[in-house]
Order: structure tokens, then sequence, then C-alpha cells
């Protein structure tokens, strides 16, 4: 993270990138979102309808970035973003989970889902980048709440590969099995960036030490 305080012209070029970054990630990943449940549906795809939540989760942890950098003082809501963050990605684990279990105990065979497979490589393509910019925009601001969006969609990528090989063994070699095991890879991941979340360690540093529970006033105002 920055050491050095930034100049006020600097940080508010960055704020206006973190806001700009967010509006594209809740844009994409509501469309991801309903193509990812409508399609996982109509398929009986545990992986499929995991990914989809995986996507409503994105945009609702983009939105509590999006609502902190509303502020006049982002770094005031810097603690309550993160612990957003960390609920919305717990929640899906447990969704994911449920499903996931149902499926290997019923033994319920997905259908093919082309649509499905189309969706993880085009998210492939566009998620990592997204990523990399807040990663880098969060990091030179000293934003934790940031920095963990960013690794949410970055593990929205990973979760696309993870996908694309469940829905591809079910199509081509018949492993069922394989996809309700690809949503149980998505909710352990999805558990281990909750807690690092709510422990405010996006950034390899405690939140506490981050931004501390009583912000001083930005003398920049």
């Amino acid at each position: 993270m920055t050491a050095a305080p930034l100049p006020r012209a600097r940080r508010q070029v960055l704020q206006r990138r973190i806001r700009w970054i967010v509006t594209a990630t809740i844009s994409y990943n509501a469309a991801e979102a309903v193509i990812a449940l409508a399609a996982g549906g109509a398929a009986s795809s545990s992986a499929l309808i995991g990914f989809g939540l995986d996507s409503v989760v994105e945009v609702l942890s983009a939105a509590a970035i999006a609502w902190q950098f509303s502020a006049p003082a982002p770094e005031r809501r810097e603690k309550t973003a993160m612990r957003a963050v960390a609920i919305a990605f717990l929640a899906l684990a447990v969704v994911v989970t449920a499903d996931a279990v149902r499926s290997l105990l019923t033994a319920s065979a997905p259908d093919h889902s082309t649509v499905g497979m189309v969706l993880a490589v085009i998210s492939l393509l566009v998620m990592p980048g997204l990523s990399w910019f807040e990663r880098r925009t969060g990091r030179e601001l000293g934003s934790a709440s940031a920095v963990a969006d960013s690794r949410q969609t970055l593990v929205c990528a990973w979760l696309s590969a993870v996908l694309l090989a469940g829905l591809a063994f079910n199509s081509t070699l018949g492993w069922w099995w394989a996809d309700p095991v690809a949503a149980l890879i998505i909710a352990a991941w999805a558990v281990r960036e909750g807690i690092e979340a709510w422990n405010g360690d996006a950034c390899g540093t405690p939140l506490a030490q981050l931004v501390g529970d009583e912000p001083e006033p930005d003398d920049d105002r």
C-alpha cells in the first residue's frame, strides 16, 4: 500500500477511477448473473447456478464500493464496505454448498449448456482486466476495500475456468459429478475470501492498521 500521503488532485482521480471500475463491474455482472441463472436452471447445473450467484455477490460487493466512494471521505466507510464484501462472500458459500450437496446426494446429472460454456469463456477474457485495473488503483489509493473487491473479481475469473471445466467434463465425458464438485470449489473459494475480507487482509495488512476505528479528518477537504 502507498506509504506517503497522496496529493489531493491525484486522490480524486483515483477515486473517480474506482467509481468507473465498479460501475463497469456492476453492469457486466448483472447481465452475467441473469444469463448464468437462466442457463443453470434450464440445464439443472449446480456449478452454473453457483456461478450466477457469484455474479450477484460481485454486484453487491461492487455496489458496496460504489457506496463507499460516493462519500466525500471514502476512508470513513472503509470498514463497513469490507464487512459487506465479506458477508456477501459467505452468503454465496452457504447457498452454493447446499445446492451442490443436494445434486451429489440425488445424483442429478445436469444437461449440456452451450450458453454456460460461452459465458465462462467471455468471463475469462473480461474479468482479469477489470481486477488488475481495480487492484492497481486501490493499492495506490490505499483502499483495502477496493483491493478486496478486485480480488473478488479475480476469483470470478478463476471460477469461470472451474465452471468451464465442470461443464466440459459433464458434456464430453459424462462426468455428472464434475458439475457439483466444481460448485463446491466455488463455495470453498468464497469462504476463504470472505474470511480474509472480514479480517481486512486484502492488502496483507489488518484493516485496523489501514483505517483505524476513528480515521482522522481529511486535511485537504
